[in-house]
């Protein structure tokens, strides 16, 4: 019978799945771009709820949501918990992550302004900071993972032209 002691003393296991087993941090990533990214996201959107909260309580469920999903991939990428589910695109959905709060955090924070609460206002700077960071980030998600796959999609080499005569050459020809 195995014992918590017994699995303990076991060397550990080789490949993929000796990797993927636990929920170890990876320091390294939490010190990388994306992962500095990821974190002034989730000090930021937690600074605007704290704001929203102390001033305008409707709005504090976009913050705290938006602070979820953040945190949420925050642990995924820093476990390397996200390589297991393999079959979705996390560049594309890293992307519609960052793309989707800076339309919300847009327009909640030009709405709480209009209230000229002290704290409101300062949710609103911090808004307008953290769209720039959603921004910054959403920008290096498609330069670096977005954007290489569509130039491969495309095939190596030069694009060679049909040969004339052809129905692809009348067809894409300008003069039909």
């Amino acid at each position: 019978m195995l014992s918590a002691l017994d699995c303990r003393d076991r060397p550990p296991e080789e490949g993929t799945a000796a990797r993927l087993q636990g929920f170890a941090v990876d320091k390294t990533f939490l010190s990388s771009l994306k992962g500095i990214l990821l974190e002034t996201e989730l000090a930021l959107t937690f600074i605007i709820f704290i704001c929203f909260t102390a001033s305008i309580s409707a709005y504090m469920a976009a913050a705290l949501l938006e602070f979820f999903i953040t945190l949420a991939f925050l642990f995924l990428y820093a476990t390397q918990y996200y390589q297991r589910f393999d079959q979705l695109n996390w560049p594309c959905l890293d992307f519609l992550r960052c793309v989707s709060a800076i339309i919300i955090f847009l327009v909640v924070s030009f709405a709480a302004v209009t209230s000229r609460d002290g704290a409101a206002i300062a949710a609103f700077v911090f808004g307008i900071i953290l769209v720039s960071v959603f921004a910054y980030d959403a920008f290096k998600i498609y330069r670096t993972e977005m954007a290489p796959r569509a130039s491969q999609d495309a095939g190596p080499g030069p694009r060679t032209l049909p040969e004339p005569g052809t129905l692809v050459e009348v067809l894409c020809s300008p003069w039909g």
